[in-house]
């Protein structure tokens, strides 16, 4: 074994990705055997490490590559029940069709059974199965489940569900919907590899199945339908094809926010209204703005066109005042960037001194960037310097580089220093930059 390849194992073992790619770069053999002999792509599949195992399989490892005990490396990784480790070992679909028979067959077969019921059967194992749940991904969630010195995560939907498609075999779209919500989580990656496919499948028959399933009576079934719309929609920005199904959107959720009778769901179909850009959001907002369920009243206000509206405004208003904390922030959010009348401002004021942390944030945020320039509204944001959070004396100062404010220096002086992602991300972080470019003679 070279040095360079020593070095690979060890940084395989460590999950030290930079160092991974460094050392491929380099020379280093993808396929090199590990301190158990076998090639440091396992090492890194039964880490659950993605970022590693795409670089190794990017780099030329063979993840088809047949081990003693008659596995692969892709075997391997259904078994560990990573929709994302799968992924990232690519290439299912390139494989000689017995090869790819197998997989589905082993996918198919671990979803069947069920990791809970298979690490009792492996390990023999009478004691508790203890779970904990982890990320998958930056956006997705799974459970990891371990017994007997073994485990595994409960993504073998996700995984069966992507390489079917991969596969192109068209799996009916009840039976996605089923593996969505098997685990009754719309966070679970499993959830999400159905709604992606679902959404990538073009024909008007896997359309009018799925959409199908938003009159059945399970409310989670009828949420995943509103989450494929939604994802619709958002492909529709990007893509021309989920554009053909634009009006049968439209209609069906012109029809379905009026019936809708759980919170969540109807939450999630009055977000799906504004991504739309839905004809008549605003009336729709109206009729909701008293619902029971403050899950629905958040929502609300965004559905309001900017201006607002006499009518909207004074819905607006009461929700500013809403014993919710989620809607008191909505509703800051639409009030701040209006120009403020006198009966509004107290009402704005009031928000920022919220006694919820979120409601504050939001309001500082919003009133940051708004169009009110009254001397009211920029004492306020000075006065927010003394907050504890960062966030909001980052937003106070923010408002006062966008005012001119002479104050603008001291203020970014108290924000503090920012983390990386702040300064990276976060317009707010420019803000003394650019008021020093408008304010201060050039040398």
């Amino acid at each position: 074994m070279t040095e360079q390849d020593a070095g690979l194992t060890a940084a395989v073992r460590a999950g030290d990705g930079e160092r991974v790619r460094d050392l491929l770069a380099a020379g280093a053999d993808p396929d090199t055997a590990g301190e158990d002999g076998l090639p440091v792509l396992c090492t890194a599949v039964a880490a659950y490490d993605r970022a590693v195992t795409e670089a190794l399989v990017e780099a030329g490892a063979d993840p088809d590559r047949r081990l003693p005990d008659g596995t692969t490396p892709l075997l391997r990784a259904i078994e560990g029940g990573s929709p994302a480790v799968f992924e990232a070992t690519r290439g299912a679909e390139r494989l000689a069709p017995e090869r790819r028979e197998e997989l589905l067959a082993a996918a198919r077969d671990r979803y069947e059974e069920g990791p809970r019921a298979r690490l009792r059967r492996l390990t023999g194992d009478p004691g508790p199965v203890r779970t904990r749940v982890v990320p998958e991904g930056e956006y997705h969630t799974l459970t990891e489940l371990t017994l007997g010195g073994r485990r595994v995560r409960d993504g073998h939907g996700g995984i069966l569900t992507s390489l079917e498609w991969s596969c192109r075999i068209l799996t009916p779209p009840g039976e996605l919907v089923a593996r969505a919500v098997r685990h009754g989580d719309p966070e679970h990656a499993d959830w999400w590899a159905s709604e992606r496919v679902l959404t990538e499948r073009r024909s008007a028959e896997t359309w009018a199945q799925t959409v199908a399933f938003h009159r059945h009576p399970d409310p989670l079934r009828r949420l995943f339908v509103a989450d494929v719309l939604g994802l619709h929609t958002l492909m529709g920005a990007i893509t021309q094809h989920a554009r053909w199904y634009e009006r049968e959107r439209l209609e069906l959720l012109g029809t379905w926010v009026e019936r809708e009778d759980d919170g969540v769901v109807l939450a999630r179909l009055l977000r799906a209204l504004v991504d739309e850009g839905f004809p008549g959001a605003a009336a729709v907002g109206l009729r909701h703005a008293g619902h029971a369920d403050a899950r629905v009243r958040r929502e609300v206000p965004n559905l309001f066109d900017r201006p607002l509206t006499p009518r909207t405004a004074g819905a607006v208003r009461a929700l500013c005042r809403d014993p919710d904390a989620g809607v008191r922030a909505a509703a800051a959010e639409a009030l701040g960037g209006e120009a403020l009348s006198a009966e509004d401002r107290p009402l704005l004021l009031a928000l920022l001194d919220d006694a919820d942390p979120k409601v504050a944030s939001e309001a500082a945020y919003a009133t940051a960037r708004g169009a009110d320039r009254s001397p009211e509204i920029t004492e306020a944001l000075v006065r927010l310097l003394d907050s504890a959070d960062q966030d909001v004396r980052l937003s106070a100062a923010y408002g006062l580089a966008l005012r001119d404010d002479p104050r603008t220096p001291d203020a970014y002086a108290r924000v503090g220093p920012l983390g990386r992602a702040e300064r990276e991300r976060d317009s707010r972080a420019d803000g003394l930059w650019r008021w020093k470019s408008r304010n201060e003679p050039r040398p």
